[in-house]
């Protein structure tokens, strides 16, 4: 992969010499002198905003909680791999979360580190000896990296403190109240705006994959969709005495759906993106829906299939190969370990058939051999029993089924399922160098078209169509472009299974579903059903799994209780941690943790 631009041989040398406290917004352990040789020197300079790109796919972790999970295990995703640690996974899914034992290392704290550091960089970079051209170039990027550590900030905590261009030396000095959430959209939304006015369409050679207008004007569309949804946009989910317009917006505005639809188009408009529609391998076997799959894994594609693997790539956390994934997700058999937890079957069943029809809805849909007549969605996001993967060097047949070895169920995984989305299907744990790139997109244009899809059904409903030139979009083109490109058959009626004259509320569970099965284990799902104030049902019940017997040739399986899941009141924010509002009387906790 061109462009692994932040590992640099000289970043430890240069954190020696400007290295920020790990504590939040913690002092500046330099001297002036040491600041004056890093900023003096143009590649310790880019080195310092390069340190700042680490980060960035920090929130989406599938290992975020110390090695135990991540947001997917924290929703209805997945399983948590249980043990006796307190890990912030499982207390957001047993409801026990709260400001004392919630991980201090998390996003309060590496967001903060990296909007200070951006600061730091503003406040020296004009005396570095880089020519001037690519000075502003790096300022924009510094700029559009704030607005995302804001956003990573906004969808955890709502408002929270915008300290400006100030590099704070102390904590002291950097902590205050916290802004509103209103004043906190416009920020990132302006900051995202100025930095797009500098940055380039596109990338190459080595600045492949630095910060693009694109990636502003989705952060953007992001931002504004959150902002339009029901707990953000007059939702009045605070107590009485609570300041309501930390939250969110203190009474309803339907306008704020239509600048949702404003913001996707931004995107759309470009004609810079698509969805990647392959249905042949990269050996040019036929493979339905392997286009889905592959712009997942654009790294370890595009030198084989071509560049245009990228074309859904907006934004992308570069890092090299290892067998990481594998480890979190797959089968013991494989070298798994299941940190990244385990798939519950209530998302396993709800991926449709081949021709988009709903599996209760079909005769042909069997769990104990779910792959067939399947949506390929579902065999690149789930092992199941029966299904093929690499062990070893070697095609092995994962048996889940009770009584076998260490995969099975009970034994291996509590669901009767693995995780496998972002797992390279020639990869394995088991064998260091066939594990496959760790880069993984951030934000792509699957997730604006959903975002369009979804702000245009609330605005003008389901029937409106947008022209752009010679380009149509509407929300019933995106679910089923999206499905297109997933591999499922259009059908006769061309429909992809998304049918015909919807209501606006049928088009809403429509949309939701499509950013479940498409989007998971991508971030997306621990934050939906927040924003969508649905995650007093989703989050707080009984989870299943799919539990499997063979009797000599014949299988029988049926749906067990796997986990119970409890969801507070207070859980639709994340706590602040209690060591940062004990060290400040102005920072106001979230509602319900006191």
């Amino acid at each position: 992969m061109k462009g692994l631009f932040y590992l640099f041989l000289s970043i430890v040398g240069t954190w020696l010499l400007v290295s920020c406290s790990d504590d939040f917004l913690g002092e500046t352990e330099t001297t002036d002198l040491d600041r004056e040789a890093v900023f003096k020197d143009s590649t310790y300079t880019a080195d310092f905003l390069n340190q700042i790109y680490v980060d960035i796919g920090f929130d989406v972790k599938h290992d975020r909680y110390s090695n135990h999970g991540g947001l997917q295990t924290s929703s209805d995703e997945a399983a948590y791999k249980a043990n006796t640690g307190l890990a912030t996974d499982v207390m957001f899914a047993t409801g026990t979360v709260n400001p004392v034992t919630v991980s201090e290392d998390d996003v309060w704290r590496i967001a903060y580190r990296n909007i200070r550091r951006v600061n730091v960089f503003f406040k020296y970079v004009d005396g570095s000896r880089m020519v001037e051209a690519a000075k502003t170039e790096y300022k924009a990027e510094a700029r559009f990296l704030r607005a995302w550590y804001y956003a990573m900030l906004l969808r955890h905590y709502a408002g929270v403190a915008l300290i400006g261009d100030d590099a704070y030396d102390t904590v002291e000095e950097a902590m205050k109240a916290r802004d509103s959430y209103a004043d906190c959209v416009e920020y990132i939304v302006n900051e995202a705006n100025k930095a797009a006015e500098t940055l380039p369409i596109e990338r190459s050679g080595n600045k492949f994959g630095r910060i693009t207008q694109g990636a502003c004007k989705a952060l953007i569309s992001r931002v504004r969709l959150y902002a339009a949804s029901k707990l953000f946009n007059g939702s009045d989910f605070a107590p009485a005495n609570y300041p309501k317009e930390l939250l969110g917006y203190p009474s309803y505005d339907k306008e704020r759906w239509k600048t949702a639809v404003d913001a996707a188009l931004d995107v759309i408009k470009m004609k810079k993106y698509d969805l990647y529609i392959r249905n042949k391998d990269e050996s040019d076997k036929e493979y339905p829906g392997w286009g889905y799959y592959a712009q997942l894994l654009p790294a370890d594609y595009y030198g084989k299939v071509g560049t245009g693997v990228y074309c859904g790539t907006i934004l992308e956390r570069k890092q090299g190969s290892s067998t990481a994934t594998n480890v979190w997700f797959a089968p013991p058999s494989t070298g798994g370990n299941g940190v990244g937890g385990y798939i519950y079957h209530d998302l396993a069943e709800l991926f449709p058939m081949a021709d988009g029809t709903p599996t209760a809805e079909s005769s042909d849909y069997d769990p104990i051999n779910p792959s067939r007549n399947r949506d390929p969605r579902f065999m690149f996001t789930v092992s199941y029993d029966g299904c093929s993967m690499k062990s070893n060097l070697q095609d092995t047949e994962i048996k889940i089924y009770v009584g076998t070895q260490q995969d099975a169920i009970y034994r291996g995984t509590p669901t009767g399922y693995y995780t496998r989305k972002f797992l390279n299907l020639n990869s394995m744990a088991n064998q260091m160098l066939y594990g496959g790139s760790q880069a993984r997109p951030l934000m792509r244009y699957t997730e604006i078209l959903l975002n369009y899809a979804e702000a245009a059904n609330e605005y003008y409903g389901p029937d409106h169509k947008d022209v752009l030139g010679d380009q149509e979009i509407s929300p019933y083109i995106a679910l089923r472009k999206i499905r297109e490109c997933a591999g499922i058959k259009p059908g006769e009626d061309g429909t992809y299974g998304i049918k015909d004259n919807m209501t606006p509320d049928e088009m809403t569970e429509a949309i939701r579903l499509e950013r479940r099965l498409d989007l998971a284990f991508e971030g997306h799902r621990f934050f939906d059903v927040r924003r969508w104030m649905i995650a007093e049902d989703t989050d707080n019940r009984m989870m299943h799994g799919f539990e499997i017997t063979k009797n000599e040739d014949r299988k029988t399986g049926k749906i067990i209780n796997t986990r119970q899941h409890i969801f507070r009141k207070a859980m639709y924010f994340y706590p602040i941690p209690y060591k940062e509002t004990v060290k400040s009387p102005d920072l106001l906790q979230n509602p319900y943790y006191e």
